[in-house]
């Protein structure tokens, strides 16, 4: 297709808008929520939440298969499945935010099985979306300016989110998320039609691991994905106990954060044109690593300077969401799978993400309680530990990433470009 004018790309970016405002507090808040609010250990919490996203994530891969079913079958199906998805997202969260109980083990069971519900709903409407703009086709510019415009809608979301739950509180938050729901299916409903579906191939569920691209890209995802997760799970801790701040600063800090994001995807996609997908992801990663390792000296009071970490790292995030989706869409179209197994591959990319989530939830909650840290602690040797996950592992993760996407993607694109210049 052409470029999408704004319209058609607000039409198709919209739905990505409630998917990021829900994914906000149950990724950030949530674990915050419970401890605080209903006195779970973080120990227990972690070991729940990473439950909960191991299935959640081992479920993807099937449900992208699924999706490919679903548009091989027609569009109507899969708008129609996009709409079930919907209701039992919404119901879901609400649920989970106001539990019928606080009673400790009814509260863990409830919890879990509302993770459950709530997880798969958001995994085949954000999988079904995906795979739609990756059907959209276009060179790398293109794919670019259509993630862009889907991640772009998704950092409105998750500042209304923030806005929402730490200012409205969250019951105002669950009636935004049903209104957003509602327009962003109806926009999508409205959205550029990809080209039609070929058959989905049997082999489908299976045939992206045997990709090389893509094993390449999704083992650069993977660590850059666990550096992100880590910090958004611990950053309402880090603001609370290690910079002590008001507690009306929360939102603000959240609010530049994705803001910058926000803003900072059209200067993400000014250097693609420049430097390509690749180099200006690396770039990104190389931006959050100085930005969270000024953070490890920051202490109690540092509110203005920690603003200025979450600008740095807010504009790291915005090529963090643009950039890698659009790399994927170009390695399905390489592979030779455009409009057959995008769901395939997006389910694994998910899959991806949330074992992300699930490892950071998993690991650094009960590693912080290990170290002594526990909500409200104010003993030195505690809050150290906290800062140190909260910023040093992240950056080591990064450098990892970064050092994981030069050696297996960016070297081969400049041998491959030497060996044609060569040919010329």
């Amino acid at each position: 297709m052409a470029s999408p004018t704004p319209a058609q790309g607000i039409q198709y970016g919209l739905l990505g808008l409630p998917l990021a405002f829900v994914a906000l507090p149950l990724y950030v808040l949530l674990p915050n929520h419970y401890a605080r609010a209903f006195g779970v250990p973080l120990a227990t919490l972690g070991a729940l939440l990473l439950a909960a996203r191991l299935l959640d994530a081992f479920t993807d891969p099937l449900i992208g298969r699924w999706c490919d079913r679903l548009f091989a079958r027609s569009l109507h199906a899969v708008l129609g499945w996009g709409a079930a998805a919907a209701v039992v997202l919404a119901a879901g969260f609400g649920l989970l935010f106001f539990p019928p109980t606080r009673e400790p083990l009814p509260l863990l069971l409830w919890a879990g099985l509302m993770l459950v519900l709530t997880y798969a709903a958001y995994s085949l409407l954000s999988v079904a979306h995906q795979s739609w703009g990756a059907m959209l086709g276009g060179d790398e510019a293109q794919r670019g300016r259509i993630v862009a415009w889907r991640e772009g809608m998704g950092l409105i979301g998750v500042l209304l989110a923030c806005i929402a739950a730490l200012a409205l509180g969250m019951a105002a938050t669950v009636a935004l998320l049903c209104a957003a729901l509602a327009l962003g299916w109806l926009g999508w409903s409205r959205a550029p039609r990809p080209h039609a579906a070929t058959q989905a191939r049997a082999a489908g569920l299976w045939r992206p691991l045997a990709e090389p691209g893509f094993q390449r890209l999704l083992a650069v995802y993977l660590l850059n994905g666990i550096a992100s997760a880590i910090p958004a799970t611990l950053v309402l801790f880090f603001v609370q106990d290690r910079l002590q701040t008001p507690a009306a600063l929360e939102p603000v800090f959240l609010a530049i954060y994705f803001a910058c994001a926000a803003l900072s995807m059209a200067l993400w996609l000014r250097i693609v044109r420049r430097s390509g997908l690749a180099r200006s992801w690396l770039m990104g990663m190389l931006l959050a690593v100085a930005a969270f390792v000024w953070a490890t000296r920051l202490g109690e009071g540092d509110s203005t300077a920690f603003m200025v970490v979450c600008a740095m790292s807010g504009v790291a995030l915005g090529s963090d969401l643009a950039l890698p989706g659009a790399m994927l869409a170009g390695v399905i179209a390489r592979a030779g799978d455009s409009g057959s197994a995008e769901g395939a591959y997006f389910g694994w990319w998910n899959f991806a993400t949330k074992l992300n989530l699930a490892l950071a939830a998993g690991l650094s909650l009960p590693l912080l309680d290990q170290f002594g840290y526990a909500p409200g602690a104010r003993d030195a040797a505690a809050l150290q530990a906290l800062s140190y996950a909260y910023c040093l592992l992240p950056c080591a993760l990064k450098l990892a990433a970064a050092g994981t996407l030069y050696l297996l993607i960016i070297r081969p694109e400049n041998q491959r470009t030497i060996s044609c210049n060569d040919a010329i």
